[in-house]
């Protein structure tokens, strides 16, 4: 993760900084007990993982802390755009199933965008949990990671918010929406 075409000028990482920390001090219920500064330096001590959370910011998903990992002394960031971010929408669940389209192929596919970017999708338990802490994905849906028993039967997994429930669905890999897209998650 150390090309040039990964590295933010000082005025990108300002700007993000800055978006961060108001988000941050915006949305305290997202992250009870934690303090800005901490992150902050974390943060600063990750020239690789702030890329990341700037592509997350530039991609529309509004990353935000949302836990500390004990274990591994690491903060967890995801994306709280209250949809799916919207410019990662529009995409197949993965590359495999992006080749199997004859026709009318997407630009792209969630795993490959998520691997490129730094990120990875949400598991079900994860999308679960950023429920608990508001309301996501209450018009559009997310792709989710899919157990390999499922994705080898050509299907993957997505989930949204309705009538005040998460539900989780399944659809075909290779199928595509203008509604859905995916959410990541860094660990910083």
């Amino acid at each position: 993760m150390n090309s040039p075409k990964m590295k933010l000028s000082s005025a990108q990482g300002k700007e993000l900084m800055s978006n961060l920390k108001t988000r941050f001090e915006k949305n305290m219920n997202r992250h009870k007990g934690l303090e800005w500064a901490a992150v902050q330096e974390k943060l600063e001590a990750n020239a690789g993982k702030l890329w990341s959370l700037h592509e997350m910011e530039r991609t529309g998903g509004e990353p935000d802390v949302i836990g500390y990992d004990k274990k591994t002394g690491e903060y967890i960031f995801c994306d709280c755009s209250v949809e799916t971010p919207k410019d990662r929408r529009n995409v197949c669940f993965d590359r495999e199933a992006l080749d199997a389209r004859k026709t009318h192929k997407p630009e792209n596919s969630a795993m490959d965008m998520a691997a490129a970017m730094g990120i990875t999708i949400l598991s079900e338990e994860q999308y679960r949990e950023l429920q608990q802490l508001g309301s996501f994905d209450t018009k559009t849906s997310s792709w989710i990671q899919t157990p390999a028993e499922i994705r080898k039967l050509d299907g993957a997994l997505f989930a949204d918010r309705r009538y005040n429930h998460v539900f989780v669905y399944h659809n075909g890999a290779s199928s595509y929406y203008a509604v859905r897209g995916f959410r990541g998650l860094l660990k910083v």
